[in-house]
């Protein structure tokens, strides 16, 4: 029997009239990562033995673009993606907070009562040692679970989750990302970081891919480092996905003059497949080759690229 679908509210107003009893987790979640999971894991099983619905709780914006907006990150996952991943978790629910003034004007009592009590019937709560809630990120997980004595909710603080002698959290991750190290990103998400986007606008893109080459359109989350990449392309054809092999340039392309940023593919097991500016392509990286180099002449450039090609296939042989 396949499980229930997970209900997503886009607001308290689209959450029911006795919802809970309920047990959640509050946070960005973004990259739905090891740690996160073993969050709502936790989540999950006190749910079931309460008899209660799981909640992930989230926020879009992300806070950090409304209250500091200059020092906003680069998302690793756009939040149909993150509400994608955050359905596979077990949840019963997601519950997506527009983060505007008025939420974000909320004192620590207000958004436990109005919220958590008020709209989810919270019994239980839990959260990352170093979650802050409320106006001005004034309370803490100590104050949760004073609340949690008062409102009649358990609060359990979780200790950050290590792979690899790493802490996993959502900023480890990006920097990771950002530095083109996909080996130890690919341990902090238990999958290749990957890019979701369509294909750039003006390269002659038809009904039809009849060239093993792919753009993709201008990307407002974080990617890796300059340089070359071995990928996985996947293209959605609205019919069937189709999967490619790829080697993936992310840079300025200097050799050919003045720098003109680009993410591009070069598709290895190409076949032409159907195609144009809307369709949904989905980038894995994973492997970085080398940083972008400057080359002195198109011919270089080329005979690079044959090594870049010659490093792909073989690691597509050995996976």
């Amino acid at each position: 029997m396949s499980a229930a679908p997970v209900s997503v509210f886009r607001s308290l107003a689209e959450i029911p009239a006795g919802f809970g009893p309920s047990v959640a987790a509050i946070g960005n979640f973004d990259g739905v990562h090891r740690g996160h999971r073993a969050i709502l894991s936790a989540v999950c099983a006190e749910a079931r033995k309460r008899n209660a619905r799981a909640v992930a709780i989230t926020f879009d914006p992300h806070p950090e673009q409304v209250l500091r907006p200059s020092r906003a990150p680069q998302l690793i996952t756009p939040l149909a993606e993150r509400v994608r991943l955050l359905s596979e978790t077990g949840v019963d629910a997601i519950l997506v907070l527009p983060f505007d003034a008025a939420l974000a004007g909320l004192s620590p009592r207000e958004f436990v009562e109005q919220i958590l009590v008020g709209a989810l019937g919270i019994r239980g709560i839990h959260e990352g040692q170093t979650f802050r809630f409320g106006r001005g990120a004034a309370a803490g997980v100590r104050e949760l679970a004073e609340f949690g004595v008062e409102f009649g909710f358990t609060a359990c603080v979780h200790s950050a989750v290590h792979v690899h002698g790493l802490e996993v959290s959502s900023s480890a991750t990006r920097a990771l990302i950002a530095a083109g190290d996909m080996r130890r990103a690919r341990w902090m998400l238990c999958r290749p970081f990957a890019v979701l986007s369509t294909p750039a606008r003006g390269r002659g893109i038809g009904t039809r891919l009849v060239v093993p080459t792919v753009n993709l359109a201008p990307y407002a989350g974080v990617l890796p480092a300059f340089g070359v990449y071995v990928t996985r392309l996947k293209i959605d054809d609205r019919l069937e996905g189709r999967t490619f092999e790829a080697v993936t340039n992310v840079g300025n392309r200097p050799t050919f003059g003045e720098d003109s940023f680009a993410v591009e593919s070069h598709i290895l097991n190409f076949e032409p497949v159907d195609f144009d500016e809307q369709t949904p392509l989905e980038l894995e990286f994973l492997l970085r080759l080398r940083g972008e180099i400057k080359f002195p002449s198109p011919e270089a450039l080329k005979a690079q690229i044959f090594k870049d090609v010659a490093r792909a296939k073989r690691y597509f042989r050995l996976l």
